[in-house]
């Protein structure tokens, strides 16, 4: 809706016997001056660069006013600092230092090439959004969308940048791989009703090592959440054992992924698995006189008591051969709670009440990961209507994570949010308010001397240069 408002002063409650006024009149002031720091991040990593060689760009070289990485950087650090809406550029294309933060030589914009495009240094939405919109098959003939992303080349950038975060090779890794449900409230392709989530909905495949992400691939709902692992785990490991040949590699996952497809994949591959077991009437069985016993214990204690029991187990049908169950009896005030695990790890490897309780529920963290993803990089806003472009989108939301967790991973140790969750570092870290001063010799940033958090910003930024200093 409309306003009178923008260009008029606003008029608030007054304080003792002076008027509160406001205007939107501040100039080049900014709200976002962390920027700073997530630019800071992009160049000394590369990320962001080597993001854009992942697109292929088929515009006329002549014509270019804003490159590919311009474009790729403007849309992750714009979502990055939480405007997951393109029309949210409309009023950011404004912004000096969001321009700073994206590379622009001339922040003011006064140097484009059209008078009416003059004071907007960075790209309207409807420019950002060819990118989306670009079919697979785009050339140098086509008339509007002209910029085509690489999939296989975005996935392999993401494993790419978890391998340099390590200076040597650690000893074991650990996947975890997990679905969700992305809602979708349009006509967007590939839609379907999901019964267990009960909407509309995607249903995005995502595989973390700890907190790094190495894979982020959307899916329609009408498939069995284990769909396509075989291949992204295939294609993960080796990417990493080109790198690490000796790495000992693990898999964990809940009873969605315990299929057999896997299963035997990881046993032709050297790929240890912990994966959850859905239960049913033979497994109930199996562990029948461990849940009486723990059910006696509870009724002596009134606190909740569980027995484990290992035990080989092969399905009728679907599994080639038994495997290792570690059966978890449970008695809880009210009811039972048995739950199983399936894994080609030994006794002696781990037995198994390590297993379950300090491996295997230790899988429940990669649920943050996934919220940090959907919830804090606004990995489910998907309503562009090909499944194209909503993977487009899931792949900036996921740059934005992997750029802002080497901020954190790498910037924030040892500080306050060295732990902090991406929305939390967002609003704490990169909402400070700056005016920016532009001359013909430099850009200076005044940043607002009353931030809480600023001897955190400033360790940031000397964490930032000497982990990654600047080749001479």
């Amino acid at each position: 809706m409309e306003t009178d408002c923008m260009e008029a002063q606003l008029e608030f409650q007054g304080v003792g016997s002076r008027q509160v006024v406001a205007g939107f009149d501040a100039g080049r002031a900014t709200s976002d001056g962390g920027v700073l720091l997530l630019r800071e991040a992009a160049q000394r990593t590369g990320l962001l660069g080597a993001f854009a060689r992942c697109f292929r760009d088929y515009r006329n070289p002549d014509l270019i006013e804003h490159s590919v990485e311009d474009l790729v950087s403007q849309r992750v650090l714009g979502q990055s600092l939480g405007y997951e809406d393109l029309n949210d550029h409309d009023s950011l294309r404004d912004d000096a230092l969001f321009a700073v933060g994206v590379g622009k030589k001339d922040p003011t914009g006064n140097d484009r090439r059209r008078k009416r495009d003059r004071g907007h240094p960075l790209a309207a939405h409807a420019t950002l959004n060819r990118l989306e919109l670009t079919p697979p098959d785009a050339n140098e003939s086509s008339r509007y969308h002209k910029i085509v992303y690489d999939p296989r080349a975005i996935d392999d950038l993401y494993v790419d940048a978890f391998l340099r975060a390590h200076a040597q090779a650690p000893a074991r890794i650990v996947l975890d791989l997990d679905a969700t449900d992305d809602p979708l409230h349009g006509e967007q392709e590939g839609r379907f009703f999901h019964g267990y989530y009960g909407s509309y909905c995607y249903l995005p495949l995502y595989i973390f090592c700890g907190d790094f992400l190495l894979c982020a691939r959307l899916r329609r709902s009408n498939i069995d959440a284990s769909a396509g692992s075989v291949e992204e785990l295939e294609r993960i490991v080796v990417r990493i054992r080109s790198r690490w040949p000796e790495v000992e590699i693990w898999i964990r996952a809940d009873s969605g992924f315990a299929r057999e497809a896997i299963m035997s994949w990881c046993d032709q591959n050297r790929v240890q698995y912990v994966l959850g077991l859905a239960r049913n009437a033979r497994l109930q069985a199996t562990i029948e006189g461990e849940m009486a016993e723990a059910k006696w214990r509870h009724e002596q204690s009134g606190k909740p008591e569980r027995i484990f029991k290992d035990f080989s187990y092969q399905t009728h049908k679907t599994w080639t051969r038994s495997r290792r169950v570690v059966g978890k009896a449970e008695w809880l005030p009210g009811k039972e709670n048995p739950r199983f695990v399936v894994t080609s790890l030994s006794k002696e490897e781990l037995e198994a009440a390590e297993l379950y309780e300090k491996f295997y529920c230790a899988r429940g963290d990669m649920e943050n990961r996934i919220k940090e993803q959907q919830l804090g990089m606004f990995a489910d806003r998907t309503s562009s209507h090909t499944m194209r472009a909503n993977q487009l989108r899931l792949y900036f939301a996921s740059m934005a994570y992997v750029l802002t967790n080497e901020l954190r991973r790498v910037a924030l140790a040892g500080t306050a949010l060295a732990r902090a969750q991406v929305s939390t570092i967002r609003t704490r870290l990169f909402k400070i308010g700056a005016i920016v001063k532009i001359s013909v010799r430099r850009i200076y940033v005044a940043l607002s001397s009353v931030f809480p958090l600023r001897e955190v910003f400033c360790q940031a930024l000397l964490n930032l240069q000497r982990a990654y200093p600047l080749q001479v």
